[in-house]
């Protein structure tokens, strides 16, 4: 293959990854929230917790957080499925999307990306238990500020959250994000 024939199949990827800042994460509408955040969205945020609980549990912060950032790539070809239409509906593995999304990159590409879902998929680093960890702890803190903004009925995603918590720094966040106040960090520290 020519080097721009590897330029355009990595460029084929970078663009479809930018569908995810268009694409909603589709449980919020269950909730009640009209116009919920994007896949993007949700995967940035989870890419900083990623690191943050890296950090705390000794994990590689760098590569939890690119596990972070592709966990939903997928979603650009099989979408955000609700929790709920998985009960009804059988997709193809996420190894398997992401093959095919990056079957046109440079083979170091492709090599990084694929080994990257597969790692989280299988969930048997600390790396993947720690990426796992951010989405659902992503979700949970989301939940939070939906209720702060007036949704109400967003206990359901803060329990499923919770309860997939593996971390004891997961679960600290997470209380933390309970007993929290989304817009506290707005107000000025006390002068001493």
């Amino acid at each position: 293959m020519t080097d721009d024939h590897d330029a355009a199949g990595a460029m084929n990827f970078i663009f479809e990854a930018g569908v995810l800042k268009r694409a909603a994460r589709t449980g919020w509408w269950f909730a009640g929230v009209k116009q919920p955040e994007s896949i993007a969205e949700h995967s940035f945020r989870t890419a900083l917790i990623g690191m943050m609980l890296a950090a705390m549990e000794g994990a590689d912060p760098a590569r939890v957080s690119m596990l972070c950032v592709l966990h939903d790539t997928q979603e650009t070809r099989i979408t955000d499925i609700p929790h709920i239409a998985k009960r009804y509906l059988t997709a193809v593995p996420n190894t398997a999307v992401t093959a095919d999304q990056v079957a046109a990159c440079p083979p170091a590409v492709a090599e990084v990306i694929t080994a990257a879902i597969g790692e989280y998929e299988a969930g048997e680093t600390l790396e993947a238990v720690v990426a796992r960890d951010a989405d659902k702890l992503e979700c949970l803190v989301q939940a939070v500020e939906y209720r702060h903004q007036g949704v109400d009925n967003v206990q359901r995603w803060i329990d499923s959250s919770r309860a997939a918590l593996k971390t004891a720094s997961a679960h600290r966040l997470a209380d933390a994000a309970l007993s929290g106040q989304p817009l506290a960090w707005l107000t000025p520290p006390p002068q001493e």
